[in-house]
C-alpha cells in the first residue's frame, strides 16, 4: 500500500490538475472525485470515475452526479498505484477533494 503523503510524480501531478480542472469548470457541484480499483490475482479493474457533491467521500455510500468523467479515465490511471493488481491484489479509492486548500497530493488508499 502506498502511502497518501508520498509526493506526487510530474505525471501524477498533470493528472491531477486535469482531473481538477475538469470538475472545477462543471456546471454541477462537485466536491469529490474518485475512482475504485479491485485487483485480484494479476488482473485488477479500476471502476468508472465518479463525481460527488457530498460533505465525504464513502464508496457506495453517495449517487454520483450527473457529469462526463469517462475522459478523466485515463487521467486516473496515473494516479493508481502500480502494482494493485499483482498476487492477491489490492483495492481501494483514489479520491481527489475538489475543495481542498492543499492539494499536493492524492488521496490514495490502496
Amino acid at each position: 500500500m502506498e502511502s497518501e503523503h508520498e509526493p506526487l510524480s510530474p505525471k501524477e501531478t498533470a493528472a491531477k490538475a486535469a482531473i481538477l480542472a475538469s470538475a472545477r469548470s462543471s456546471r454541477r457541484r462537485i466536491t469529490f472525485v474518485a475512482v475504485h480499483v479491485e485487483g485480484s490475482g494479476d488482473s485488477g479493474v479500476a471502476e468508472d470515475v465518479k463525481c460527488f457533491d457530498s460533505d465525504y467521500y464513502a464508496y457506495d455510500e453517495h449517487e454520483p452526479v450527473n457529469h462526463d468523467a469517462i475522459r478523466l479515465q485515463e487521467h486516473f490511471e496515473a494516479l493508481v498505484p502500480l502494482g494493485y493488481e499483482n498476487d492477491c491484489g489490492g483495492f481501494g479509492d483514489v479520491i481527489l477533494d475538489v475543495g481542498a486548500q492543499d492539494q499536493r497530493g492524492a488521496e490514495r488508499s490502496v
